[in-house]
C-alpha cells in the first residue's frame, strides 16, 4: 500500500491509526509531572496556610490559600497545555509549553497586583505562598522529567 491509497477492510492493520511516539512520550511526561508535582505543591500550600495563618491571622491564611490555589491551578494549566499540544509536533508543543509558562507568570503577576488592595487577604502571605508553590511545582516537574525514562536522541558528535 503506498501513501496515496486509503486503507480498506481487507487490510485491518493499515486501517488502525498510527500513534505518534512523540505525542505518547509527551503525554507520559505530562502525567509523570502531574503525579510528581501534585503532593509537594499541595503540601506547600497547606504549609503556607498554616504558617501565615499563625503569623498573620485569618487574612494571612486566606492570602496564602488564594495564592497557593492560584499557583496550583496555573501549574495544572501548563501540564494540560502540554497534553493538548502533544499531537501537534515537537516545535508546537515546546512553544506552547514555554509560552504557557511565560503567560502563566504574567497572569499570576497581574492577579497578585490586583489582589494587593484586598483587605481580607494579606498581600505578602499571598505572594510568598504563590512563589513557593510555583517553585516547588517547577522543581518537582524537573525531577519528574529526569526520572521519566523517555528515549532521547544524542548526536554522535556530542557523546
Amino acid at each position: 500500500m503506498n501513501e496515496n491509497e486509503h486503507p480498506t477492510a481487507a487490510d485491518p492493520v493499515a486501517a488502525e491509526p498510527v500513534t505518534d511516539p512523540h505525542a505518547r512520550a509527551l503525554r507520559t511526561l505530562a502525567t509523570a509531572m502531574f503525579r510528581t508535582a501534585l503532593w509537594p505543591s499541595l503540601g506547600t500550600l497547606v504549609l503556607g496556610v498554616a504558617l501565615f495563618g499563625f503569623l498573620n491571622g485569618t487574612a494571612g491564611a486566606l492570602g496564602a490559600l488564594v495564592g497557593g490555589a492560584l499557583a496550583c491551578a496555573s501549574s495544572l494549566v501548563t501540564l494540560l497545555l502540554m497534553r493538548k499540544t502533544a499531537s501537534q509536533g515537537a516545535h508546537i508543543a515546546m512553544a506552547a509549553s514555554l509560552g504557557g509558562f511565560v503567560g502563566k507568570m504574567l497572569i499570576l503577576l497581574l492577579v497578585m497586583t490586583a489582589l494587593r488592595g484586598v483587605d481580607a487577604l494579606h498581600a505578602k502571605s499571598l505572594g510568598i505562598t504563590m512563589i513557593a508553590v510555583v517553585v516547588v511545582a517547577a522543581a518537582a516537574e524537573a525531577i519528574a522529567f529526569r526520572r521519566t525514562k523517555l528515549p532521547t536522541i544524542i548526536p554522535a558528535g556530542e557523546q
